[in-house]
């Protein structure tokens, strides 16, 4: 910056302290997208206590000391990587959350089925996180994702919509957890954990069986 702003002065110009510190903003979060990105592949990979900072610094291109200049430490690291999802799940950048916003529900089971499948596809490396936290942190850091979920479904329809397209006494919100638990879990078994073919068959097969039930039960 002192370069900049020797070189207008000696032609005759105005510096502009602020354009002058941009590149340096934008290496610095650049520098810190690197770093939580190498922190994601990593432990989504072989988990929180097996990554060490300097792993996450070598696979970044940077130094242990830059990672702390972002970070106080690894697990702020954890929780910032759980944020970002939170934020996510929140946007019309989820596949899920797109598809559930268009206020369809419980119409469009089928296409939450796929949406759930493009979100586990797209996200997977967050998503594991999740089960990294339950395994090694007890789930101290989801818990508010989870409890939080039924409120954060709800605000995105029209409850009163949604109450009279079900039968007398579901609850909007539970049918909504039931529902993208139900995708959800499947698609994990699938994806995350790599499972063929989870029930035995294909999974277009699978997302109509479990809509069908969703729709008309499984007691006659």
């Amino acid at each position: 910056m002192r370069s900049q702003a020797v070189s207008a002065l000696l032609s005759g110009g105005m510096v502009n302290y602020s354009s002058a510190r941009m590149p340096r903003r934008a290496k610095s979060e650049q520098s810190r997208r690197q770093v939580l990105d190498a922190a994601l592949a990593l432990f989504s990979h072989q988990g929180y206590r097996a990554t060490t900072v300097r792993e996450i610094a070598d696979d970044a291109g940077t130094s242990t000391g830059n990672v702390y200049h972002h970070f106080p430490d690894k697990e702020a690291i954890f929780r910032t990587l759980l944020d970002e999802f939170s934020a996510i799940t929140e946007s019309k950048r989820y596949p899920y959350t797109r598809v559930l916003s268009t206020g369809r529900f419980p119409e469009n089971l089928e296409q939450l089925a796929l949406a759930a499948r493009d979100s586990v596809k797209e996200y997977r490396s967050y998503i594991a996180l999740i089960y990294v936290d339950v395994i090694e942190f007890d789930g101290t850091h989801i818990r508010k994702f989870y409890t939080e979920m039924g409120k954060r479904y709800a605000s995105l329809l029209e409850m009163d919509d949604v109450r009279a397209r079900l039968r007398p006494g579901v609850s909007p919100v539970s049918a909504l957890l039931m529902t993208s638990r139900f995708f959800f879990n499947y698609f994990s078994l699938e994806i995350l954990f790599n499972v063929p073919e989870p029930f035995g068959k294909n999974s277009m097969e699978v997302v109509k069986e479990i809509a069908d039930i969703l729709r008309s039960g499984m007691i006659v």
